[in-house]
C-alpha cells in the first residue's frame, strides 16, 4: 500500500514546525511547564536522529535540515532552562549528566556530513540522551505529586514515541539500524496506542482536550500505515514518514499544552 503525502500536507507540515517551535519558546512558569519541556526534550532526542538518517538517504533534505538545526537549538535552550530551574539537587545532578551525554551527541549529528559510520553511533547516543531525558521527566513529575502532572507526562512521551518510530523506520531503511532496531519499533507502536486510549479516557467525553485527541487519532492511521511500507521505492516510502511524523508531533504538542493546562 502506497500512502500519498499531498503538497498540501508538507506545506502544513512546515509550518507546524514554526507553530509548536514558538510555543516551546516561552519560559518555564511552573512544574506543569516544567514536565512539558522536560518531556519534549525526550522528542527531541529521537527526532534529531529521525533527521539525521533523512538526510543520510538525501529524504526530503531541505526540511530535513531544518528539523535537525531548529531541533539542536531548542534542546540546547531548554537544557539550559531545565537546569536552572531544577527544584531539586538530584534533578539537577541529573541535567548535569544530561549536558555531557548531550556534548557528546551534538558532536555526532554536526561533526561530519552524515554517513552511515556516524549513523550508528548517532542511534546510539540518541539512546543515551532519551534516558537521562526520561529519568529527568519522571523526577520532575513525582516532584509534582499530581495527576495533572502525570498526565502531561503521559502525552509529552507521545511526542517521543511519535519520533522514535520514525528514527527507526529510518534506520532501518538507512541500514543503520541494529538488531533490536525492529522490535523497538513495534515496542514504541504498541506503548503509543495504549497511551493514547488512557489519554482519552482522562479527556473526558468533551472539550478540547477530547477534539485534540481526535485529530491526533486521525493522524496516527496514516502514520501507521506510512510505517508499515515495506519494500519498493524505499525513498519514496522515507519521505511519507518524514512528513507522516512531523503531522502527528504537531498534533501532540497541541494536546500536551492543554494537558499542561489543567489544574494542578
Amino acid at each position: 500500500m502506497r500512502i500519498l503525502v499531498s503538497g498540501w500536507a508538507r506545506i502544513a507540515a512546515i509550518l507546524a514546525l514554526a507553530v509548536w517551535a514558538g510555543a516551546a519558546s516561552a519560559q518555564i512558569a511552573d512544574i506543569n511547564s516544567a514536565i512539558n519541556k522536560a518531556g519534549r526534550q525526550r522528542m527531541l532526542s529521537q527526532r534529531m536522529a529521525k533527521a539525521y538518517f533523512q538526510l543520510g538517504q538525501t529524504v526530503d533534505v531541505e526540511r530535513s535540515q531544518r528539523v535537525l538545526d531548529s531541533s539542536i537549538a531548542l534542546f540546547d535552550r531548554q537544557l539550559v532552562e531545565l537546569k536552572n530551574y531544577a527544584p531539586t539537587p538530584e534533578i539537577r545532578d541529573t541535567y548535569l549528566a544530561l549536558q555531557q551525554s548531550w556534548l557528546a551527541y551534538k558532536d555526532a549529528l554536526v561533526g561530519a556530513a552524515p554517513n552511515k559510520a556516524g549513523g550508528k553511533t548517532v542511534l546510539a547516543l540518541s539512546e543515551d540522551v532519551l534516558k537521562l531525558a526520561h529519568q529527568g521527566t519522571g523526577q520532575l513529575e513525582k516532584h509534582s505529586g499530581s495527576n495533572a502532572g502525570r498526565l502531561v507526562n503521559i502525552a509529552g512521551r507521545q511526542r517521543m514515541l511519535s519520533q522514535r518510530m520514525a528514527k527507526f523506520y529510518q534506520a532501518i531503511g538507512w541500514g543503520v539500524g541494529d538488531n533490536a532496531s525492529a522490535g523497538e519499533l513495534e515496542k514504541a507502536r504498541k506503548e503509543f496506542i495504549a497511551a493514547h486510549e488512557e489519554l482519552k479516557k482522562a479527556a473526558g467525553e468533551s472539550g478540547p482536550l477530547k477534539e485534540s485527541l481526535e485529530r491526533v487519532g486521525r493522524q496516527w492511521i496514516f502514520f501507521d500505515a506510512a510505517l508499515a511500507q515495506r519494500g519498493g521505492d524505499r525513498r519514496y516510502f522515507a519521505t511519507d514518514v518524514a512528513a507522516a511524523s512531523e503531522l502527528i508531533l504537531q498534533e501532540m504538542e497541541t494536546a500536551v499544552g492543554l494537558f499542561e493546562k489543567l489544574p494542578k
